[in-house]
């Protein structure tokens, strides 16, 4: 796994009709809601993706893996691992995953209107990643 850059870095969680981003600081270890990408039978809008790593210009990419509880991998595993793949290749930034299970159920609890949490769930997500890489 390469080295963690510093500066600005881009979080998702990943899913086939909406993909939540935030953006994080690594000076701070802490991140924000940025935006909720839409997806069409699980192709991004990559238009979107793009406008929003030209405005940010991220050092990293770092995507959630939706796991069991048990740690063992389920349908959207494979899925999110293959959108970072895509991301890397892309916008030419190293890829960092991070195991997640409740960054959704986490962000509903915290009282946000539901057409809110992928976003807010990405942030959970990035400040988890954030907080154990530096």
């Amino acid at each position: 796994m390469p080295e963690a850059p510093e500066g600005t870095i881009i979080g998702f969680d990943f899913g086939l009709k909406r993909i939540g981003v935030a953006i994080g600081q690594t000076i701070t270890q802490t991140a924000g809601p940025e935006a909720i990408v839409n997806s069409k039978d699980g192709k991004p809008d990559w238009e979107h993706i793009t406008q929003i790593f030209e405005k940010w210009q991220p050092s990293a990419i770092v995507v959630g893996l939706p796991m069991r509880l048990d740690g063992s991998e389920q349908a959207l595993t494979q899925p999110a691992r293959k959108f970072g793949q895509r991301l890397s290749g892309r916008y030419q930034r190293p890829v960092f995953f991070i195991e997640e299970q409740l960054s959704s159920i986490e962000a509903e609890n915290r009282n946000l209107k539901k057409q809110h949490i992928d976003d807010h769930a990405a942030q959970i997500l990035l400040e988890n990643w954030l907080q154990s890489a530096y």
